[in-house]
């Protein structure tokens, strides 16, 4: 390859899995599940606020602040529900559990198009690959669940990690894990500050999946930007 790359670092959600259907529907069908009727656009809203609050009021899940991510999490459930109406302790926090542990497994997140051959392609190609995600220690779970934890070297979230991206010191780690320099490394992305332009800061190569009408961002050059994974291979395999 002309970009000499020897290590190529992954973002997990919204590039290699989404969640299946929107927060406040999974959230809705789980409160309709223990009798509770429950507004998904109302949840949704709630979940909105409630996730922006803890995440400014304790940002990558309390670390650092004496919090475990569980409980992060718990609060966020819990919160979202008494903001949509719900005031039963003992139903909120049966939910509460209930969804943390749903969201480990496939059930709730699929694939992009793409994402399976891709990743196959490129360790076919002799790449070797990480996840830098800003996500909790269930990452590992979610990855072999959704039959994608084989393709990694390691697997590095914000929790483990004790920064989260745009900070480089996330991407620094993920270089030592994956032993290469920066300049041989590119890391690929959704988010245009948190994975593109905060990888290239600490000197990787990087792109930034963007589909066809996602907006308009900031400008990116075109060689950068993926319509889709399948578009990766192209750029690098040159």
């Amino acid at each position: 390859a002309m970009l000499r790359l020897r290590l190529l670092t992954w973002d997990v959600k919204d590039t290699l899995l989404r969640l299946r259907q929107p927060v406040g529907q999974s959230y809705a069908a789980e409160a309709r599940a223990q009798g509770l009727q429950v507004q998904p656009e109302a949840l949704g809203r709630s979940f909105r606020e409630v996730y922006g609050a803890q995440s400014r009021r304790f940002p990558n899940y309390g670390h650092g602040q004496g919090l475990s991510s569980r409980q992060w999490w718990l609060d966020v459930v819990k919160q979202s529900f008494r903001l949509s109406g719900v005031q039963d302790e003992a139903a909120l926090t049966k939910l509460s559990e209930k969804l943390y542990r749903d969201y480990c497994s496939s059930h709730n997140w699929e694939m992009l198009p793409g994402a399976a051959e891709t990743l196959s392609r490129c360790r076919q190609l002799g790449f070797r690959m990480g996840i830098v995600s800003n996500f909790d220690n269930r990452l590992e779970v979610i990855l072999s669940q959704c039959n994608l934890r084989h393709h990694f070297e390691f697997v590095l979230t914000s929790e483990a990690a004790g920064f989260a991206k745009p900070d480089g010191r996330i991407f620094e780690q993920a270089l030592r894990l994956g032993g290469a320099r920066p300049e041989q490394a590119a890391h690929i992305g959704d988010d245009y500050s948190r994975d593109y332009r905060a990888a290239r800061a600490a000197g990787m190569h990087s792109f930034l999946l963007r589909a066809a009408g996602q907006g308009e961002g900031p400008e990116v050059p075109p060689e950068h930007v993926l319509p889709t994974l399948s578009h990766l291979l192209a750029r690098i395999e040159k």
